[in-house]
């Protein structure tokens, strides 16, 4: 987060123009992606489940996750790139805010052909034709024992989207409304896929990365690695 703030200004004086299948998940859903109830009156998907029918029906429309976004290949040769780089750092346990628990993370401005290409797909997916992206691409490198504390990202460094690629792990990210504590979703978030929050999803819920002990989705266990997170943003209008 550091170094996406030393890059924020730069990147606002600039103007940047920038058939997936369902994870085979079906104790919890069907493949079809359709919405069922559970025992405990939650509701869920193949990837998105939550307190009631209408908060997930809500939330719908501001959260999305791709699975598969890339594929095995593109996730190696990412990690190609950032790997070398994410070495020389050393997981920290304390982050600025309180917000993040061991992590390390870094910024890339510049990609090798193979990535960038993956970079341009994530970025014509997630945004509006024209939208004014952040130039730089936030890393963040988070340890097996590390997790995301619940957080709003502020408004006046990023603008209405925020994308994601999930990286080498399986994961649980956790949206909970910031005045109406009992309404929340959990998105499930395997490898490779991409997740997008939107709009409201952004300014009026807090979002987290579950630690390994409390990772499930829907009640069922989804177990923590090691998770790389390459996100990108777009600016503040």
């Amino acid at each position: 987060m550091r170094l996406l703030l030393r890059f924020v200004k730069q990147a606002q004086r600039r103007t940047q123009i920038r058939p997936i299948r369902h994870y085979n998940f079906s104790t919890v859903s069907d493949l079809s992606g359709t919405l069922r109830d559970d025992p405990k009156g939650e509701t869920s998907c193949a990837w998105l489940c939550g307190s009631s029918p209408h908060i997930v029906e809500r939330m719908r429309e501001f959260v999305e996750v791709q699975i598969d976004f890339i594929s095995e290949e593109e996730q190696q040769v990412l990690m190609s790139e950032l790997e070398p780089g994410l070495k020389k750092k050393r997981y920290e346990f304390d982050h600025w805010d309180d917000a993040i628990h061991g992590f390390r993370e870094t910024e890339r401005v510049q990609w090798g052909a193979a990535c960038e290409a993956v970079i341009r797909r994530l970025r014509a997916h997630a945004f509006p034709q024209g939208s004014q992206l952040l130039g730089p691409v936030h890393v963040l490198d988070l340890d097996k024992a590390g997790f995301i504390k619940p957080h709003i990202d502020s408004v006046k460094f990023c603008g209405t989207t925020i994308a994601g690629l999930s990286l080498l792990s399986d994961s649980v990210m956790r949206l909970v409304h910031e005045e109406e504590k009992t309404d929340w979703v959990d998105l499930f978030l395997p490898q490779r896929s991409l997740y997008i929050l939107r709009k409201e999803a952004r300014y009026k819920y807090t979002h987290e990365i579950m630690k390994d002990a409390e990772s499930f989705f829907a009640g069922r266990r989804v177990p923590r690695q090691r998770r790389i997170s390459v996100i990108c943003r777009n600016l503040p209008e």
